[in-house]
């Protein structure tokens, strides 16, 4: 028989090394399994799970399904119906709220995801009797027709607002730019924009 058709041999020495290497392997494979096992948030659901949510400054405990959304939580649970649906995708911001201060579109956030942020609704904007100077401003000039997206319009020019007292026109086409009014209020909207923002205006 040919040199080139012989079996390598293994020797006793490089056999035991080579199964050395490779149970050591499968060891540190094990481990980092386990590691990500354990970094890995807890699966909940499907049942019902608690929550705790901090909304208008009050802690609400409730149980939701993992897939319900803070807007139908909102609605649904909490009975805060001011926070309005409409394409239920993100593409209307209709449900806008804020997190942290921040205007996000609720139904595209999980209730469960929520955590410990603080959600703000329309319903906390006034002070008793005494309307957010925004909705003051909606009203006065007329920023509303059905008023459906207008709750929500009115969370992102609050939040505007907030950041920046005096506005410009191209800063409030930028926070309402992801709003849908059917209806067609825009020009109304701006006007009263720039009513509230303007020293003296009411």
């Amino acid at each position: 028989m040919s040199k080139s058709c012989r079996t390598p041999s293994v020797s006793r020495r490089s056999f035991l090394g080579g199964a050395g290497v490779a149970a050591g392997g499968v060891a540190l494979l094990g481990e980092a399994r386990g590691a990500l096992a354990a970094d890995a948030p807890a699966i909940q659901g499907p049942d019902a799970v608690a929550v705790t949510l901090t909304v208008n400054g009050r802690q609400r405990a409730v149980r939701v399904e993992p897939n319900v959304t803070l807007a139908e939580l909102l609605r649904d649970k909490l009975d805060l119906t001011g926070t309005k649906i409409g394409c239920d995708r993100g593409a209307c911001s209709a449900c806008t709220v804020w997190l942290d201060g921040a205007p996000v579109a609720s139904c595209m956030v999980l209730a469960l995801d929520v955590g410990t942020r603080a959600v703000t609704t329309i319903e906390e904007l006034a002070q008793g009797d005494t309307l957010h100077p925004v909705q003051q401003a909606f009203i006065d000039h007329d920023a509303m027709q059905c008023g459906y997206c207008t709750p929500g319009m009115v969370m992102s020019c609050a939040a505007l607002l907030q950041r920046i007292p005096q506005p410009t026109p191209e800063d409030v086409h930028a926070a309402i730019s992801g709003h849908i009014c059917r209806c067609g209020s825009y020009p109304h909207v701006l006007e009263a924009m720039r009513a509230v923002s303007t020293p003296g205006k009411t």
